[in-house]
């Protein structure tokens, strides 16, 4: 007997029609093992709450705006040997999440400071954190466009409220006004309230560069990014570097000659 057709507009009622996915074949195995109906029960139960958390994580990881799905397991840390592992699978239990600290990532280009920083953030969406990645140059774009629209306030409390923002590319171009000022508001909005992320090709003592007016405005803002901060740095090759053409042989080079001389 297939209990699906009378159950379903309950379960819709209760928002619990997912249950019809496994309805079937969970009454089967209930027969099949001889269950007992709390046990069929708990497996519903499980299967219902399963489905909701991947649903979960399916809506977070689409909110975070991840430009590729980047994990730590795809991370290459032999590539980076004097990168502080331990550090970083301590980041990874989210610790630093709870601590409301600020997350450092420094090197050059192609060391894998985006990919980390990305990894990062997906353990936290597996942890149920709500999570934002963006580029330095987009998030102030996108504040200064807000203003535009008389909705800078309530996009700066909206940004400001996310348990982790992950800004990348932090001095990749000069901040001028007023996206420096907009920075500067949203790292003050968050400062010990939530956890931040950065990303830089530029070193610490080099972060004051990025602000190319306000050097005072720079100072402040940094003051409040550093403090009690976790810093990674990496240093190597770039795994972006170009793959070199095949090397042909003379030998093979003189047969092809003369076999094209041949014909």
């Amino acid at each position: 007997m297939n209990p699906a057709p009378e159950l379903a507009p309950q379960l819709k009622s209760l928002r619990l029609s997912g249950i019809l996915d496994s309805l079937s074949a969970r009454n089967r195995q209930a027969i099949d093992s001889k269950l007992a109906y709390t046990e069929f029960l708990a497996l519903l139960i499980g299967d219902e709450v399963a489905r909701r958390d991947q649903k979960k994580f399916s809506t977070r990881l689409r909110r975070a705006q991840f430009r590729t799905t980047k994990t730590l397991e795809q991370f290459d840390f032999d590539r980076l040997p004097h990168l502080n592992r331990s550090l970083v699978h301590d980041l990874a239990t989210g610790r630093y999440l709870q601590e409301k600290a600020p997350v450092l990532i420094v090197g050059p280009c192609g060391t894998g400071k985006s990919h980390l920083a990305q990894a990062l953030g997906h353990c936290a969406v597996r942890q149920g954190v709500d999570v934002v990645f963006a580029s330095c140059a987009s998030l102030t774009q996108s504040l200064n466009a807000a203003r535009a629209t008389g909705a800078y306030e309530r996009k700066l409390i909206a940004l400001a409220k996310v348990p982790l923002l992950i800004i990348d590319d932090f001095g990749l171009k000069p901040l001028r006004a007023p996206f420096d000022e907009d920075l500067h508001d949203l790292i003050s909005e968050r400062y010990e309230r939530t956890t931040t992320v950065v990303t830089s090709n530029l070193d610490y003592d080099e972060w004051d560069q990025a602000f190319a007016v306000n050097r005072l405005l720079g100072s402040a803002t940094l003051d409040r990014l550093r403090h009690n901060a976790y810093c990674l740095e990496l240093d190597g090759p770039s795994y972006r570097a170009p793959k070199l053409a095949p090397k042909f042989s003379q030998k093979t080079v003189s047969q092809k000659e003369a076999k094209s001389t041949s014909v």
